[in-house]
Protein backbone atom coordinates (compact mmCIF):
# COMPACT_ATOMS: atom_id res chain seq x y z
CA UNK A 1 0.00 0.00 0.00
CA UNK A 2 1.12 3.29 -0.79
CA UNK A 3 1.14 5.73 1.99
CA UNK A 4 1.20 9.56 0.99
CA UNK A 5 3.91 12.07 2.16
CA UNK A 6 3.80 13.93 4.79
CA UNK A 7 4.37 17.98 5.40
CA UNK A 8 3.06 20.54 4.08
CA UNK A 9 4.31 20.82 0.91
CA UNK A 10 4.79 17.44 -1.27
CA UNK A 11 8.48 16.75 -2.61
CA UNK A 12 8.75 17.03 -5.93
CA UNK A 13 8.44 13.87 -8.28
CA UNK A 14 7.32 11.61 -5.50
CA UNK A 15 5.18 8.97 -7.70
CA UNK A 16 2.43 8.21 -5.12
CA UNK A 17 0.48 11.48 -4.12
CA UNK A 18 3.60 13.92 -3.45
CA UNK A 19 4.08 16.86 -6.52
CA UNK A 20 6.11 19.45 -7.00
CA UNK A 21 3.55 22.49 -7.57
CA UNK A 22 4.89 24.06 -10.77
CA UNK A 23 2.38 26.19 -12.77
CA UNK A 24 0.93 24.74 -16.37
CA UNK A 25 3.47 23.68 -18.69
CA UNK A 26 3.38 26.94 -21.14
CA UNK A 27 1.46 29.36 -19.20
CA UNK A 28 4.04 31.81 -18.46
CA UNK A 29 5.46 32.73 -15.05
CA UNK A 30 5.47 36.02 -13.68
CA UNK A 31 6.50 38.12 -10.85
CA UNK A 32 4.18 40.66 -11.87
CA UNK A 33 0.40 41.02 -9.74
CA UNK A 34 -2.76 39.09 -10.89
CA UNK A 35 -4.21 41.36 -12.62
CA UNK A 36 -1.38 42.40 -14.97
CA UNK A 37 -1.01 38.56 -16.05
CA UNK A 38 -1.93 37.86 -20.13
CA UNK A 39 -5.36 36.99 -20.39
CA UNK A 40 -5.12 33.13 -21.98
CA UNK A 41 -8.02 32.62 -24.17
CA UNK A 42 -9.80 29.12 -23.74
CA UNK A 43 -9.15 28.16 -27.51
CA UNK A 44 -5.64 29.23 -26.79
CA UNK A 45 -5.55 27.21 -23.80
CA UNK A 46 -6.89 23.78 -24.91
CA UNK A 47 -4.47 24.21 -28.34
CA UNK A 48 -1.16 25.00 -25.93
CA UNK A 49 -2.80 21.69 -23.91
CA UNK A 50 -3.09 19.23 -27.07
CA UNK A 51 0.54 20.57 -28.40
CA UNK A 52 2.29 20.30 -25.09
CA UNK A 53 1.00 16.40 -24.82
CA UNK A 54 2.37 15.55 -28.27
CA UNK A 55 5.74 17.49 -27.81
CA UNK A 56 6.51 16.09 -24.14
CA UNK A 57 4.75 12.65 -24.17
CA UNK A 58 7.36 10.19 -26.19
CA UNK A 59 7.81 13.12 -28.82
CA UNK A 60 9.00 11.59 -31.90
CA UNK A 61 9.19 8.24 -30.27
CA UNK A 62 7.51 4.72 -31.53
CA UNK A 63 7.56 0.99 -29.21
CA UNK A 64 7.54 -1.72 -30.89
CA UNK A 65 8.88 -3.89 -28.10
CA UNK A 66 6.96 -4.35 -24.92
CA UNK A 67 10.21 -4.57 -23.02
CA UNK A 68 11.10 -1.21 -24.53
CA UNK A 69 9.25 0.76 -22.53
CA UNK A 70 10.48 2.96 -19.99
CA UNK A 71 9.78 2.90 -16.49
CA UNK A 72 6.63 3.97 -14.79
CA UNK A 73 9.03 6.19 -12.72
CA UNK A 74 10.54 7.79 -16.18
CA UNK A 75 7.07 7.79 -17.29
CA UNK A 76 5.79 9.27 -14.32
CA UNK A 77 8.69 12.41 -15.14
CA UNK A 78 7.46 13.01 -18.46
CA UNK A 79 3.76 12.76 -17.32
CA UNK A 80 4.68 15.93 -14.83
CA UNK A 81 6.94 17.58 -17.13
CA UNK A 82 3.64 17.27 -19.41
CA UNK A 83 1.17 18.11 -16.70
CA UNK A 84 2.72 20.29 -13.91
CA UNK A 85 -0.88 20.88 -12.77
CA UNK A 86 -1.40 17.58 -11.89
CA UNK A 87 0.80 18.40 -8.93
CA UNK A 88 -1.98 20.48 -7.70
CA UNK A 89 -4.52 17.13 -7.11
CA UNK A 90 -1.84 14.98 -4.49
CA UNK A 91 -5.26 15.72 -2.29
CA UNK A 92 -6.81 12.60 -4.22
CA UNK A 93 -4.16 10.33 -3.73
CA UNK A 94 -4.38 10.76 0.52
CA UNK A 95 -7.76 10.57 0.05
CA UNK A 96 -7.19 7.00 -2.09
CA UNK A 97 -3.93 5.59 0.33
CA UNK A 98 -6.69 6.56 3.70
CA UNK A 99 -10.16 5.43 2.52
CA UNK A 100 -9.59 3.25 -0.75
CA UNK A 101 -6.64 1.30 0.74
CA UNK A 102 -8.14 -1.50 -1.07
CA UNK A 103 -7.39 -0.53 -4.19
CA UNK A 104 -3.42 -0.73 -3.32
CA UNK A 105 -4.12 -4.11 -1.61
CA UNK A 106 -5.35 -5.84 -4.45
CA UNK A 107 -3.25 -4.49 -7.36
CA UNK A 108 -6.73 -4.47 -9.39
CA UNK A 109 -7.09 -1.61 -11.61
CA UNK A 110 -11.00 -0.73 -12.05
CA UNK A 111 -11.78 1.00 -15.54
CA UNK A 112 -15.52 -0.13 -15.76
CA UNK A 113 -17.33 1.68 -13.24
CA UNK A 114 -19.91 4.07 -14.76
CA UNK A 115 -21.71 6.10 -11.58
CA UNK A 116 -21.11 8.14 -8.18
CA UNK A 117 -19.71 6.23 -5.23
CA UNK A 118 -21.84 6.91 -2.05
CA UNK A 119 -19.44 5.46 0.23
CA UNK A 120 -16.00 4.94 0.96
CA UNK A 121 -14.21 1.73 1.36
CA UNK A 122 -13.30 2.50 5.04
CA UNK A 123 -16.50 2.89 6.30
CA UNK A 124 -17.00 -0.84 5.83
CA UNK A 125 -14.21 -1.04 8.88
CA UNK A 126 -15.92 0.99 11.39
CA UNK A 127 -19.59 -0.04 11.50
CA UNK A 128 -21.86 1.38 14.27
CA UNK A 129 -25.55 0.25 13.77
CA UNK A 130 -26.73 3.07 15.42
CA UNK A 131 -25.75 5.45 12.52
CA UNK A 132 -27.29 2.88 9.80
CA UNK A 133 -23.88 2.81 8.13
CA UNK A 134 -22.52 -0.60 7.36
CA UNK A 135 -23.35 -4.18 8.62
CA UNK A 136 -19.49 -5.81 7.42
CA UNK A 137 -17.68 -5.67 4.77
CA UNK A 138 -18.57 -9.54 4.62
CA UNK A 139 -21.87 -8.97 4.51
CA UNK A 140 -23.77 -9.38 0.83
CA UNK A 141 -25.19 -5.63 1.37
CA UNK A 142 -23.63 -3.79 3.22
CA UNK A 143 -25.05 -0.53 3.79
CA UNK A 144 -28.15 -0.84 2.70
CA UNK A 145 -30.66 -2.85 0.41
CA UNK A 146 -33.17 -2.25 -2.62
CA UNK A 147 -36.71 -3.69 -2.42
CA UNK A 148 -39.29 -3.18 -5.22
CA UNK A 149 -41.04 -0.24 -5.10
CA UNK A 150 -45.08 -0.59 -6.59
CA UNK A 151 -46.91 2.11 -7.40
CA UNK A 152 -47.77 5.18 -9.52
CA UNK A 153 -44.62 6.74 -10.83
CA UNK A 154 -46.89 10.07 -11.10
CA UNK A 155 -48.56 9.59 -7.64
CA UNK A 156 -45.30 9.29 -5.97
CA UNK A 157 -43.84 12.27 -7.70
CA UNK A 158 -47.18 14.24 -6.64
CA UNK A 159 -46.42 12.99 -3.32
CA UNK A 160 -43.03 13.84 -3.33
CA UNK A 161 -41.67 13.23 -0.08
CA UNK A 162 -44.97 11.76 1.86
CA UNK A 163 -44.62 8.05 1.60
CA UNK A 164 -40.32 8.00 2.75
CA UNK A 165 -38.49 6.74 5.15
CA UNK A 166 -36.17 8.44 6.97
CA UNK A 167 -33.20 6.83 5.93
CA UNK A 168 -34.45 7.29 1.94
CA UNK A 169 -34.98 11.26 2.84
CA UNK A 170 -31.66 11.78 4.05
CA UNK A 171 -30.09 9.89 0.94
CA UNK A 172 -32.45 11.88 -1.10
CA UNK A 173 -31.39 15.23 0.20
CA UNK A 174 -27.71 14.25 0.45
CA UNK A 175 -27.91 13.38 -3.61
CA UNK A 176 -29.85 16.45 -4.28
CA UNK A 177 -27.69 18.43 -2.51
CA UNK A 178 -24.74 17.17 -4.65
CA UNK A 179 -26.01 17.56 -7.62
CA UNK A 180 -27.39 20.85 -6.29
CA UNK A 181 -31.01 20.18 -8.01
CA UNK A 182 -33.45 22.11 -5.94
CA UNK A 183 -36.11 20.43 -3.93
CA UNK A 184 -38.55 23.06 -4.94
CA UNK A 185 -38.38 22.49 -8.20
CA UNK A 186 -37.71 18.66 -9.01
CA UNK A 187 -39.16 15.09 -7.46
CA UNK A 188 -36.77 12.41 -7.93
CA UNK A 189 -37.81 8.48 -6.88
CA UNK A 190 -35.14 5.87 -6.68
CA UNK A 191 -35.10 3.51 -9.38
CA UNK A 192 -33.54 -0.14 -9.84
CA UNK A 193 -31.18 1.10 -12.49
CA UNK A 194 -30.66 3.53 -15.08
CA UNK A 195 -32.41 1.13 -17.33
CA UNK A 196 -35.49 1.72 -15.32
CA UNK A 197 -35.41 5.07 -15.21
CA UNK A 198 -35.73 4.94 -18.95
CA UNK A 199 -38.49 3.13 -18.89
CA UNK A 200 -40.66 4.29 -16.39
CA UNK A 201 -39.92 7.95 -18.33
CA UNK A 202 -41.46 6.01 -21.62
CA UNK A 203 -44.28 4.44 -19.99
CA UNK A 204 -45.50 7.60 -18.46
CA UNK A 205 -45.17 10.20 -20.69
CA UNK A 206 -48.06 10.86 -23.27
CA UNK A 207 -46.92 9.22 -26.63
CA UNK A 208 -48.99 9.05 -29.45
CA UNK A 209 -48.67 9.06 -33.03
CA UNK A 210 -47.62 12.51 -33.40
CA UNK A 211 -45.22 12.21 -30.88
CA UNK A 212 -41.67 11.29 -31.26
CA UNK A 213 -38.50 9.85 -29.33
CA UNK A 214 -34.85 11.32 -30.38
CA UNK A 215 -32.01 10.27 -29.10
CA UNK A 216 -27.99 11.08 -29.07
CA UNK A 217 -25.80 8.00 -28.21
CA UNK A 218 -23.29 6.76 -30.34
CA UNK A 219 -23.11 3.29 -28.85
CA UNK A 220 -25.43 0.48 -27.59
CA UNK A 221 -27.17 1.00 -24.11
CA UNK A 222 -29.83 -1.22 -22.62
CA UNK A 223 -31.40 2.01 -21.26
CA UNK A 224 -31.98 3.70 -24.68
CA UNK A 225 -32.95 -0.51 -26.28
CA UNK A 226 -35.73 -0.02 -23.58
CA UNK A 227 -36.98 3.48 -23.84
CA UNK A 228 -36.77 2.92 -27.36
CA UNK A 229 -38.75 -0.63 -27.14
CA UNK A 230 -41.57 1.23 -24.60
CA UNK A 231 -41.85 4.41 -26.97
CA UNK A 232 -42.25 2.70 -30.03
CA UNK A 233 -44.90 0.52 -28.49
CA UNK A 234 -47.03 3.00 -27.33
CA UNK A 235 -46.79 4.82 -30.09
CA UNK A 236 -44.01 7.39 -30.70
CA UNK A 237 -41.97 8.09 -33.52
CA UNK A 238 -38.44 6.39 -32.73
CA UNK A 239 -35.19 8.19 -34.16
CA UNK A 240 -31.52 8.78 -33.33
CA UNK A 241 -28.55 11.17 -33.96
CA UNK A 242 -26.13 9.96 -36.00
CA UNK A 243 -21.86 10.23 -35.59
CA UNK A 244 -19.69 10.86 -39.16
CA UNK A 245 -16.74 8.80 -39.33
CA UNK A 246 -13.92 9.25 -38.02
CA UNK A 247 -14.17 11.27 -35.29
CA UNK A 248 -17.48 10.32 -34.33
CA UNK A 249 -18.70 14.33 -33.89
CA UNK A 250 -22.87 14.66 -34.07
CA UNK A 251 -23.79 15.16 -37.62
CA UNK A 252 -24.79 18.87 -36.64
CA UNK A 253 -27.06 19.31 -39.99
CA UNK A 254 -28.95 16.28 -40.08
CA UNK A 255 -29.62 16.31 -35.64
CA UNK A 256 -30.86 20.43 -36.28
CA UNK A 257 -32.86 19.15 -39.02
CA UNK A 258 -34.73 16.08 -36.93
CA UNK A 259 -35.32 19.08 -34.08
CA UNK A 260 -36.51 21.55 -35.83
CA UNK A 261 -38.54 19.85 -38.39
CA UNK A 262 -42.37 20.46 -38.25
CA UNK A 263 -41.61 23.21 -35.96
CA UNK A 264 -44.49 24.18 -33.82
CA UNK A 265 -46.36 27.37 -34.43
CA UNK A 266 -46.06 29.99 -31.24
CA UNK A 267 -49.58 29.36 -30.54
CA UNK A 268 -49.60 25.90 -30.35
CA UNK A 269 -48.45 24.68 -26.73
CA UNK A 270 -48.43 21.27 -27.47
CA UNK A 271 -45.14 18.77 -26.96
CA UNK A 272 -42.91 17.21 -29.95
CA UNK A 273 -42.16 14.80 -27.96
CA UNK A 274 -38.92 13.82 -25.45
CA UNK A 275 -35.21 14.55 -26.48
CA UNK A 276 -32.64 12.09 -24.71
CA UNK A 277 -29.32 14.21 -24.00
CA UNK A 278 -26.39 11.90 -22.73
CA UNK A 279 -24.06 15.45 -22.31
CA UNK A 280 -21.48 12.97 -23.38
CA UNK A 281 -20.43 9.85 -24.42
CA UNK A 282 -19.51 7.52 -21.55
CA UNK A 283 -18.11 5.42 -24.32
CA UNK A 284 -15.82 7.48 -26.56
CA UNK A 285 -15.15 10.55 -24.01
CA UNK A 286 -17.04 12.80 -26.11
CA UNK A 287 -18.40 15.86 -25.17
CA UNK A 288 -21.41 17.83 -26.65
CA UNK A 289 -22.46 20.81 -26.78
CA UNK A 290 -25.17 22.31 -24.52
CA UNK A 291 -26.74 24.49 -27.15
CA UNK A 292 -28.72 21.22 -28.02
CA UNK A 293 -30.91 21.26 -25.20
CA UNK A 294 -31.88 25.22 -25.60
CA UNK A 295 -32.30 24.30 -29.54
CA UNK A 296 -34.86 21.22 -28.83
CA UNK A 297 -36.79 23.35 -25.92
CA UNK A 298 -36.73 26.04 -28.22
CA UNK A 299 -38.28 24.01 -30.94
CA UNK A 300 -41.14 22.14 -28.48
CA UNK A 301 -39.53 19.35 -26.86
CA UNK A 302 -39.65 18.26 -23.30
CA UNK A 303 -35.70 18.06 -22.21
CA UNK A 304 -34.58 14.49 -20.51
CA UNK A 305 -30.87 14.67 -19.85
CA UNK A 306 -29.02 11.74 -19.23
CA UNK A 307 -25.90 11.97 -16.12
CA UNK A 308 -24.72 8.65 -15.65
CA UNK A 309 -21.51 8.88 -17.73
CA UNK A 310 -20.50 12.78 -15.50
CA UNK A 311 -17.51 12.71 -13.56
CA UNK A 312 -17.76 13.07 -10.00
CA UNK A 313 -18.64 16.72 -10.02
CA UNK A 314 -19.38 17.90 -13.32
CA UNK A 315 -22.95 19.10 -12.70
CA UNK A 316 -21.21 22.09 -10.62
CA UNK A 317 -20.39 23.34 -14.33
CA UNK A 318 -24.21 22.23 -16.02
CA UNK A 319 -26.12 25.19 -15.50
CA UNK A 320 -29.17 23.24 -14.31
CA UNK A 321 -31.15 26.54 -13.87
CA UNK A 322 -30.08 27.66 -17.22
CA UNK A 323 -31.30 24.67 -19.06
CA UNK A 324 -34.35 23.03 -16.55
CA UNK A 325 -34.80 19.88 -18.48
CA UNK A 326 -38.00 17.94 -17.26
CA UNK A 327 -36.21 14.79 -16.77
CA UNK A 328 -33.07 13.72 -15.39
CA UNK A 329 -31.37 10.48 -14.74
CA UNK A 330 -27.74 9.99 -12.73
CA UNK A 331 -26.84 6.41 -10.75
CA UNK A 332 -24.60 6.03 -7.91
CA UNK A 333 -23.14 2.80 -6.49
CA UNK A 334 -21.62 1.87 -3.33
CA UNK A 335 -18.18 1.96 -3.04
CA UNK A 336 -15.58 2.13 -5.66
CA UNK A 337 -13.83 -1.02 -6.79
CA UNK A 338 -15.75 -2.82 -3.68
CA UNK A 339 -19.43 -3.16 -4.27
CA UNK A 340 -20.95 -2.06 -7.11
CA UNK A 341 -23.97 -2.83 -6.30
CA UNK A 342 -26.48 0.69 -6.22
CA UNK A 343 -29.50 2.29 -7.58
CA UNK A 344 -30.83 5.01 -10.12
CA UNK A 345 -32.28 8.18 -10.16
CA UNK A 346 -34.91 9.76 -11.72
CA UNK A 347 -35.85 13.13 -11.51
CA UNK A 348 -38.78 15.26 -13.01
CA UNK A 349 -39.48 18.67 -12.98
CA UNK A 350 -42.55 19.20 -11.22
CA UNK A 351 -44.03 21.92 -13.57
CA UNK A 352 -44.06 18.51 -16.20
CA UNK A 353 -45.68 16.00 -13.96
CA UNK A 354 -49.10 17.17 -14.73
CA UNK A 355 -48.48 15.97 -18.31
CA UNK A 356 -47.57 13.03 -17.39
CA UNK A 357 -49.77 9.81 -17.62
CA UNK A 358 -50.80 7.27 -15.14
CA UNK A 359 -48.58 4.30 -15.37
CA UNK A 360 -48.08 1.20 -12.74
CA UNK A 361 -44.81 -0.15 -14.16
CA UNK A 362 -41.76 -1.86 -12.06
CA UNK A 363 -38.49 -0.07 -11.55
CA UNK A 364 -39.01 2.24 -8.48
CA UNK A 365 -37.28 0.96 -5.46
CA UNK A 366 -37.19 1.47 -1.82
CA UNK A 367 -33.97 1.39 0.08
CA UNK A 368 -33.87 -0.27 3.52
CA UNK A 369 -30.67 0.43 5.67
CA UNK A 370 -28.99 -2.91 6.60
CA UNK A 371 -28.93 -4.02 10.34
CA UNK A 372 -31.42 -1.51 11.25
CA UNK A 373 -34.09 -1.40 8.94
CA UNK A 374 -37.15 1.15 9.26
CA UNK A 375 -40.86 0.58 7.94
CA UNK A 376 -41.96 0.22 4.88
CA UNK A 377 -45.32 1.63 6.20
CA UNK A 378 -45.48 5.38 5.12
CA UNK A 379 -44.27 7.61 7.86
CA UNK A 380 -44.97 11.53 8.55
CA UNK A 381 -41.51 12.58 8.66
CA UNK A 382 -40.90 15.49 11.11
CA UNK A 383 -38.12 16.98 9.05
CA UNK A 384 -36.82 19.01 11.94
CA UNK A 385 -35.69 15.71 13.33
CA UNK A 386 -34.99 14.22 9.53
CA UNK A 387 -32.23 16.92 9.25
CA UNK A 388 -30.63 15.64 12.93
CA UNK A 389 -31.10 12.17 11.58
CA UNK A 390 -29.47 13.17 8.14
CA UNK A 391 -26.60 14.73 10.01
CA UNK A 392 -25.73 11.29 11.66
CA UNK A 393 -25.49 9.60 8.44
CA UNK A 394 -21.93 9.85 6.53
CA UNK A 395 -21.62 9.66 2.84
CA UNK A 396 -17.82 10.12 2.88
CA UNK A 397 -18.09 8.92 -1.17
CA UNK A 398 -19.42 12.26 -1.77
CA UNK A 399 -17.93 13.98 1.12
CA UNK A 400 -14.24 13.41 -0.03
CA UNK A 401 -15.63 14.37 -3.86
CA UNK A 402 -16.85 17.72 -2.07
CA UNK A 403 -14.24 18.38 -0.59
CA UNK A 404 -12.07 18.61 -3.98
CA UNK A 405 -14.23 20.29 -6.56
CA UNK A 406 -14.53 20.45 -9.76
CA UNK A 407 -11.31 21.75 -10.47
CA UNK A 408 -9.15 19.16 -9.10
CA UNK A 409 -11.27 16.17 -10.33
CA UNK A 410 -11.44 17.89 -13.55
CA UNK A 411 -8.04 18.21 -14.38
CA UNK A 412 -6.85 14.85 -12.79
CA UNK A 413 -8.71 13.02 -15.11
CA UNK A 414 -7.93 15.39 -18.37
CA UNK A 415 -4.21 14.64 -17.89
CA UNK A 416 -4.66 11.33 -17.24
CA UNK A 417 -6.53 10.12 -20.03
CA UNK A 418 -5.08 12.12 -22.45
CA UNK A 419 -1.70 10.56 -21.44
CA UNK A 420 -3.14 7.60 -21.80
CA UNK A 421 -4.55 8.14 -25.57
CA UNK A 422 -1.16 9.73 -26.39
CA UNK A 423 0.81 6.59 -24.89
CA UNK A 424 -1.32 3.97 -26.91
CA UNK A 425 -0.73 5.68 -29.93
CA UNK A 426 2.99 5.47 -29.53
CA UNK A 427 2.28 1.53 -29.64
CA UNK A 428 2.91 0.04 -32.88
CA UNK A 429 4.09 -3.34 -34.35
CA UNK A 430 7.67 -3.52 -36.03
CA UNK A 431 5.56 -3.60 -39.98
CA UNK A 432 4.95 -0.16 -38.77
CA UNK A 433 1.28 -1.18 -38.25
CA UNK A 434 -0.74 0.45 -35.21
CA UNK A 435 -1.47 -1.94 -32.69
CA UNK A 436 -4.07 0.38 -31.13
CA UNK A 437 -7.38 2.31 -32.61
CA UNK A 438 -8.95 4.76 -30.69
CA UNK A 439 -12.56 5.58 -31.67
CA UNK A 440 -13.73 9.21 -31.24
CA UNK A 441 -11.58 12.12 -29.76
CA UNK A 442 -7.99 11.79 -29.76
CA UNK A 443 -5.83 14.29 -27.51
CA UNK A 444 -8.13 17.01 -26.52
CA UNK A 445 -8.61 18.93 -23.50
CA UNK A 446 -12.30 19.01 -23.43
CA UNK A 447 -12.74 15.31 -24.02
CA UNK A 448 -14.05 13.30 -21.36
CA UNK A 449 -12.47 10.33 -18.96
CA UNK A 450 -13.47 7.81 -21.33
CA UNK A 451 -11.55 5.81 -24.48
CA UNK A 452 -13.19 3.24 -26.85
CA UNK A 453 -10.53 1.03 -28.17
CA UNK A 454 -9.32 -2.00 -30.44
CA UNK A 455 -5.92 -3.59 -30.78
CA UNK A 456 -4.76 -5.38 -34.29
CA UNK A 457 -2.15 -7.68 -34.83
CA UNK A 458 1.06 -7.36 -37.17
CA UNK A 459 -1.17 -8.52 -40.16
CA UNK A 460 -3.87 -5.46 -39.02
CA UNK A 461 -6.45 -7.82 -38.35
CA UNK A 462 -8.36 -6.84 -34.93
CA UNK A 463 -8.14 -9.11 -31.93
CA UNK A 464 -11.42 -9.62 -30.83
CA UNK A 465 -12.39 -7.34 -27.58
CA UNK A 466 -13.57 -10.37 -25.52
CA UNK A 467 -10.47 -12.13 -25.56
CA UNK A 468 -8.89 -8.51 -24.57
CA UNK A 469 -11.22 -8.28 -21.78
CA UNK A 470 -10.46 -11.75 -20.53
CA UNK A 471 -6.71 -11.35 -20.46
CA UNK A 472 -6.86 -7.79 -18.69
CA UNK A 473 -9.25 -8.99 -16.06
CA UNK A 474 -6.24 -11.89 -15.40
CA UNK A 475 -3.81 -9.02 -15.44
CA UNK A 476 -5.91 -7.46 -12.58
CA UNK A 477 -7.72 -4.68 -15.17
CA UNK A 478 -11.05 -3.94 -15.16
CA UNK A 479 -12.09 -2.72 -18.82
CA UNK A 480 -15.38 -2.51 -20.22
CA UNK A 481 -16.32 -3.68 -23.80
CA UNK A 482 -18.94 -1.81 -26.22
CA UNK A 483 -20.66 -1.54 -29.56
CA UNK A 484 -21.02 1.89 -31.04
CA UNK A 485 -23.59 2.65 -33.59
CA UNK A 486 -25.02 5.13 -35.58
CA UNK A 487 -22.57 6.13 -38.18
CA UNK A 488 -22.05 7.73 -40.56
CA UNK A 489 -19.97 7.32 -43.61
CA UNK A 490 -19.55 10.14 -45.45
CA UNK A 491 -19.20 9.45 -49.36
CA UNK A 492 -15.28 9.96 -49.04
CA UNK A 493 -15.26 7.24 -46.41
CA UNK A 494 -17.46 4.90 -47.82
CA UNK A 495 -15.15 2.46 -48.80
CA UNK A 496 -13.91 1.95 -45.15
CA UNK A 497 -17.97 1.12 -44.15
CA UNK A 498 -17.58 -2.45 -45.11
CA UNK A 499 -13.46 -3.38 -43.68
CA UNK A 500 -14.97 -1.65 -40.36
CA UNK A 501 -18.58 -2.68 -39.80
CA UNK A 502 -19.34 -5.94 -37.84
CA UNK A 503 -23.10 -7.58 -38.17
CA UNK A 504 -24.07 -8.34 -34.05
CA UNK A 505 -24.73 -11.97 -33.49
CA UNK A 506 -28.49 -12.86 -33.21
CA UNK A 507 -29.29 -9.47 -34.52
CA UNK A 508 -30.96 -8.30 -37.84
CA UNK A 509 -28.42 -6.20 -39.96
CA UNK A 510 -27.39 -4.23 -37.41
CA UNK A 511 -23.97 -2.60 -37.88
CA UNK A 512 -21.51 -1.30 -35.77
CA UNK A 513 -18.40 -1.87 -33.91
CA UNK A 514 -17.59 -3.72 -30.99
CA UNK A 515 -15.39 -2.13 -28.52
CA UNK A 516 -13.13 -2.14 -25.29
CA UNK A 517 -13.50 0.90 -23.00
CA UNK A 518 -11.66 2.35 -20.22
CA UNK A 519 -13.66 5.13 -17.42
CA UNK A 520 -11.48 7.06 -15.23
CA UNK A 521 -13.04 7.55 -11.88
CA UNK A 522 -11.94 10.06 -9.96
CA UNK A 523 -9.75 7.83 -7.92
CA UNK A 524 -7.76 7.03 -11.04
CA UNK A 525 -3.74 7.66 -10.44
CA UNK A 526 -0.88 7.65 -13.22
CA UNK A 527 -0.01 4.12 -12.03
CA UNK A 528 -3.39 2.85 -12.80
CA UNK A 529 -3.14 4.46 -16.64
CA UNK A 530 0.52 3.25 -16.88
CA UNK A 531 -0.79 -0.40 -16.37
CA UNK A 532 -3.03 -0.40 -18.78
CA UNK A 533 -0.55 1.03 -21.12
CA UNK A 534 1.85 -2.10 -20.81
CA UNK A 535 -0.44 -4.43 -20.46
CA UNK A 536 -1.48 -3.17 -23.73
CA UNK A 537 2.03 -3.08 -25.29
CA UNK A 538 2.27 -7.04 -24.29
CA UNK A 539 0.14 -7.51 -27.60
CA UNK A 540 2.99 -6.34 -29.49
CA UNK A 541 4.33 -9.79 -29.03
CA UNK A 542 2.73 -12.07 -31.95
CA UNK A 543 3.06 -15.04 -29.37
CA UNK A 544 0.92 -13.43 -26.25
CA UNK A 545 -2.34 -13.81 -26.94
CA UNK A 546 -2.12 -17.57 -27.48
CA UNK A 547 0.32 -17.89 -24.46
CA UNK A 548 -1.41 -15.76 -22.23
CA UNK A 549 -5.01 -17.63 -23.34
CA UNK A 550 -3.69 -20.77 -21.98
CA UNK A 551 -2.56 -19.32 -18.79
CA UNK A 552 -5.69 -17.85 -17.94
CA UNK A 553 -7.36 -20.06 -19.46
CA UNK A 554 -9.38 -18.24 -21.84
CA UNK A 555 -10.64 -20.15 -25.11
CA UNK A 556 -9.32 -18.27 -28.75
CA UNK A 557 -11.89 -18.71 -31.31
CA UNK A 558 -10.90 -19.10 -35.01
CA UNK A 559 -12.39 -16.02 -35.73
CA UNK A 560 -11.49 -13.04 -37.73
CA UNK A 561 -12.47 -9.37 -38.15
CA UNK A 562 -13.36 -7.70 -41.49
CA UNK A 563 -11.94 -4.21 -39.45
CA UNK A 564 -8.48 -4.11 -40.68
CA UNK A 565 -6.46 -0.68 -40.00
Amino acid sequence: MHRPCHGDSPPPNCLHGCFSSSPFHGAATSDHPPDSTPTVTSATLRRNFAQTTVSTIFPDTQFADPNSLPSLQESFSDFIQAYPNYSETYKIDRIRSDHYFHLGLSHYTCLDYIGIGLYSYSQLLNYDPSTYQISSSLSESPFFSVSPKIGNLKEKLLNDGGQETEFEYSMKRRIMGFLKISEEDYSMVFTTNRTSAFRLVAESYPFNSKRKLLTVYDYESEAVNEINRVSEKRGAKVAAAEFSWPRLKICSSKLRKMVTSGKNGSKDKKKKGVFVFPLHSRVTGSRYPYLWMSVAQENGWHVMIDACGLGPKDMDSFGLSIYNPDFMVCSFYKVFGENASGFGCLFVKKSTIPILESSNGSGMVNLVPTDNPISLHALEINRTETDSFSSIIEYRGLDHVDSLGLVATGNRSRCLINWLVSALYKLKHSTSSRLVKIYGPKVNFNRGPAVAFNLFNQKGEKIEPFIVQKLADCSNISLGKGFLKNILFEEECEGVKDRVFEKRRNRDEEQGISILTAALGFLANFEDVYKVWIFVARFLDSEFVEKESGRCGVHVFEHKSREVV
